[in-house]
């Protein structure tokens, strides 16, 4: 991966308490994957920024790098990542993922 390109994905992680990279955006997700993941976010009242991993090729491969983790959408939380939709989804129904979000 290219500096630049990690460079860019640390500030972006870091620059917003929930950041989510996804496929479209939270108002037109593009993959069930990156729906289900917005519809636990909006249900737990969090405000989050997305990253439209659609839209840069660069951040769409970097990403995957970046957290060693093959697949989007991935969520982070204070610069941390979190998981996939998977992951979400199981600290959502554990009721792990509201205290993580709000914390």
């Amino acid at each position: 991966m290219r500096d630049e390109v990690r460079k860019k994905l640390e500030e972006t992680v870091n620059s917003s308490k929930v950041v989510l990279f996804m496929k479209g955006t939270k108002n037109f997700p593009q993959c069930g994957f990156s729906a289900r993941v917005v519809q636990v976010l909006k249900k737990a009242g969090a405000p989050f920024t997305e990253v439209n991993v659609l839209a840069d090729p660069e951040v769409r491969e970097g990403i995957k790098e970046f957290s060693s983790w093959p697949t989007i959408p991935q969520l982070y939380v204070n610069g941390k990542f979190v998981g996939g939709c998977d992951i979400v989804n199981e600290l959502d129904q554990s009721g792990e993922l509201d205290p993580l979000l709000k914390g």
